[in-house]
């Protein structure tokens, strides 16, 4: 293993070699899952209760709180934070 010092672009998707594109969807995807895991926890609520107020199962709520980001789209994580309350919005650099 190298102790050499890479700098980073800024987005770990992109450090990966991920296309800027699918960076930014990823990037996009990982925010929204942190936020929701965030509601879960500041709220105390079990996952049980989580999934009647998102109306999805418990067991897309265990998946969403173990970081498992290759099951939900950016779509689905959309539809939960809103359901969540959360405003949605996308934020565009000039």
């Amino acid at each position: 293993m190298s102790d050499a010092i890479i700098k980073s672009f800024g987005n770990v998707f992109i450090d990966l070699g991920y296309s800027p594109e699918e960076a930014a969807i990823l990037q996009m995807r990982a925010d929204l899952m942190d936020k929701l895991r965030q509601f879960i926890e500041t709220k105390k609520i079990t996952q049980a209760n989580a999934a009647k107020i998102l109306c999805v199962s418990q067991a897309r709520i265990s998946d969403l709180v173990r970081g498992k980001w290759e099951r939900f789209s950016l779509e689905m994580l959309v539809t939960l934070a809103t359901r969540a309350g959360m405003n949605v919005s996308l934020k565009t650099a000039a």
